[in-house]
């Protein structure tokens, strides 16, 4: 069984849970949890900027950012980067204790935090080699208008009944004018008020 990544580095998908034997990407429902939550993460994500870069040039200049190549961490609380600072996340995986948040959706927000203070990998610290056997060999990723559709195929919905999920049933009376104007609430004060 052979490991591959698709559209980013760094999460690695077994071949055979998400491809058919036709090289085509399985529907959904027979995409195992993990895998497929990475999956429909990773539609989202594959064409955002690098985070360091984000956190250098911010919103007003995101067109200067490095569009991410790699991601590490859990979905949510993932890191994208690009090669030019993948070093600094490795740094403060490694030699930082960034290791300790492997798992936790607050990886990504200690890692950025690490980041904002100023701090970066020493001069010539190195990085993964990333190995790509065949990167034209994978089919491309679904973009999100696809992924919806898959997840809409077979879906018929189901109703849901707010006042029950509120507590409230239909047994209940409802309030009146008359009930309104013998309780204590006064309907012409702005709430909230200044007292």
């Amino acid at each position: 069984m052979s490991k591959v990544s698709i559209g980013l580095r760094g999460w690695r998908f077994d071949e055979d849970e998400i491809f058919t034997g036709d090289e085509e990407l399985k529907p959904l429902d027979e995409i195992p949890e993990e895998p497929r939550e990475r999956l429909l993460r990773l539609v989202a994500l594959v064409e955002e900027p690098c985070d360091v870069c984000y956190l250098e040039h911010g919103e007003g200049e995101v067109h200067r950012c490095n569009q991410a190549e790699i991601v590490y961490g859990e979905p949510k609380g993932e890191v994208l980067l690009c090669p030019e600072h993948e070093p600094d996340f490795i740094y403060w995986f490694r030699e930082e204790d960034g290791s300790e948040y492997t798992g936790d959706l607050e990886f990504g927000d200690r890692f950025h935090e690490w980041v904002a203070a100023g701090n970066e990998a020493p001069e010539g610290y190195g990085s993964v080699e990333h190995v790509e056997e065949d990167p034209d060999g994978l089919p491309d990723l679904p973009d999100q208008q696809d992924i919806q559709e898959r997840v809409e195929q077979g879906f018929e919905g189901k109703r849901i009944d707010i006042l029950e999920l509120a507590g409230q049933t239909d047994d209940e009376e409802e309030l009146n004018e008359d009930d309104l104007a013998n309780s204590d609430v006064d309907l012409s004060t702005d709430y909230p008020s200044n007292r």
